[in-house]
């Protein structure tokens, strides 16, 4: 039987199908809702229950709590409905023009910038385009039904070939291969664009970005799509990594500060190895973003990296230092083998 859900404040409404999650149909619906990892684990896709009951789904505990099921907060990603709903999510927007596709895409080359990271370009057939957000990821279809998901490293004005950064699992079943007997010309098939970790551009706020690893990705996309367009938003980049050799692509923020003064790079690095002879920022990278700001109630916030990262930074931002929680925007990495999530 087809369960109805409505969504506050737009009222926008659609079909639920029984084995459907609240996501799935309103995607199937052309509703665009807020959301990440599509596991339940980045806390992207949380909304309230007004009214309705829900199966909550396989998540994280930490991401949603049992005292937040009692405030009837669920996870719209993993959550299956019990019966018709009314929701309410922080954005709903038509997914417009941006249509989701299954391309076929060829390796044109694999850049190893640093032991376990490889820079990757995707050609397109010729008479294929994929629209798609800054920010966006895909999905590579693999044998047996497996997925793995990486964000777009080029913004869209610049699309003639995809860009990722893809970290090496060890023991993963992609990027095993990809850095093992991968020599580039390989055929794949992907699915995309996915995703709502795009920018907001409704406010000039300055907008400060979070980046730990190869969360640089998507929003590199994101800054490169600000700066050729002229968006006169002041920028603050804070880049996260171990050591110096983890910073594999440090002269492209470097290259945006030197040209753009609106602009400003930071790089952290957690453990800099004993020859790296480091002279900056060291620590967890969102603490160096709270050691220079003692107020962010006025900023929107971007970042991208592992959980733990992002679940720190919107705790202490939102608690510590004002942000207001719809100005929190993240994109959570799970590095598991299983996931080899981007």
């Amino acid at each position: 039987m087809t369960l109805q859900i409505s969504i506050r404040p737009s009222d926008h409404a659609f079909g639920c199908e029984p084995d459907e999650t609240v996501l799935q149909a309103a995607m199937r619906a052309d509703l665009m809702i807020p959301y990440g990892c599509r596991n339940g684990a980045c806390g992207t896709c949380k909304g309230r229950i007004f009214e309705g009951e829900v199966d909550f789904g396989a998540h994280q505990p930490s991401t949603l709590t049992d005292d937040e099921k009692r405030k009837g907060l669920a996870l719209f990603c993993v959550a299956k409905p019990r019966t018709d709903l009314v929701i309410e999510v922080r954005e709903v927007r038509k997914a417009g023009d941006i249509q989701i596709k299954r391309l076929p895409c060829r390796i044109e080359s694999i850049d190893k910038r640093a032991p376990d990271v490889a820079v990757v370009k995707l050609k397109l057939p010729v008479n294929e385009r994929l629209q798609y957000l800054a920010g966006q990821y895909i999905d590579f279809l693999l044998k047996d039904g497996h997925r793995r998901s990486f964000s777009l490293a080029t913004p869209p004005h610049a699309d003639e070939l995809l860009e990722l950064h893809i970290r090496h699992t060890l023991g993963g079943f992609f990027t095993d291969p990809l850095f093992t007997t991968y020599k580039g010309r390989e055929i794949l098939r992907f699915e995309g664009p996915l995703g709502t970790f795009y920018l907001r551009e409704t406010t000039d706020k300055p907008v400060i970005f979070v980046a730990g690893g190869t969360g640089f990705a998507p929003i590199k996309a994101i800054i490169e799509h600000m700066l050729h367009h002229k968006i006169p938003r002041e920028i603050v980049l804070y880049w996260g990594a171990r050591s110096m050799r983890d910073l594999y692509m440090p002269e492209v923020p470097g290259r945006w500060q030197q040209q753009n003064p609106n602009f400003t790079f930071i790089p952290v690095l957690s453990e800099p190895a004993p020859d790296d002879n480091w002279p900056g920022r060291t620590g967890f990278v969102h603490r160096a973003v709270m050691d220079d700001f003692k107020d962010l109630s006025g900023y929107q916030v971007y970042a991208c990296g592992a959980p733990a990262m992002i679940d720190a930074a919107k705790r202490d931002f939102t608690t510590l230092r004002n942000l207001p929680e719809d100005e929190f925007f993240a994109d959570s990495f799970t590095y598991a083998a299983e996931t080899e999530a981007r």
